[in-house]
């Protein structure tokens, strides 16, 4: 058997809005946020703490995790994953060629809630490939960055990263991160995540 495993994909990413009842946590209105395409954490701890006796170090406490950012990249946002994450108003209407078009606002009204993040990690292990499901606790997202190049003679793909806060959830563990066990496919990775982000099959 293998040391270790490989990781070899990132997909799925889900998002659900992060509730907190005197440190019980739960999540709700949870969903796919798009197509995943990558995920990079910088992660920031506290200051090691070390106890010297007998004219050498004895005990040492390792630094703990105070926050971080992740960037989530997909392949683009729908309006309604915008406003779920961004906490964006509710739409207006503007008529255009008597069409009604749906306009929503960017401005003073926006109100991004504190939100669940999960996604899937493929590795592979002496040729077995298995799926981990992952779960940020609590984040925030910020107002997404816009990139886009004009199409030449070849369509270029072009993704959207999204800039998301980390933080320790309120609960008495202050917990930041799930991890669930390996699962063989990635629809059980899927239905871990599902139930982590309190999503309940229709």
């Amino acid at each position: 058997m293998a040391a270790g495993k490989v990781l070899i994909g990132f997909s799925k990413p889900y998002v659900a809005i992060y509730q907190n009842n005197n440190g019980v946590i739960s999540y709700t209105s949870g969903q796919i946020l798009a197509r995943g395409v990558s995920v990079e954490t910088e992660l920031q701890t506290g200051s090691e703490s070390r106890f010297y006796a007998d004219n050498v170090q004895a005990e040492s406490g390792g630094g703990v995790f105070t926050g971080g950012q992740a960037t989530l990249t997909v392949d683009g946002l729908f309006m309604e994953s915008k406003r779920l994450i961004l906490g964006l108003p509710e739409a207006r209407k503007i008529t255009v060629n008597e069409t009604q078009v749906d306009i929503i606002d960017y401005g003073d009204s926006a109100n991004p809630p504190y939100m669940g993040v999960g996604f899937i990690t493929q590795y592979m292990s002496d040729g077995v490939i298995t799926y981990t499901p992952t779960m940020f606790r609590k984040v925030k997202f910020q107002t997404e960055n816009l990139v886009a190049n004009t199409q030449g003679e070849e369509i270029e793909w072009q993704t959207q990263a999204l800039i998301v806060a980390l933080m320790r959830d309120d609960s008495a563990e202050h917990n930041w991160k799930s991890e669930g066990a390996d699962q063989d496919t990635e629809e059980e990775a899927e239905a871990v995540l599902k139930v982590l982000l309190g999503i309940t099959e229709e």
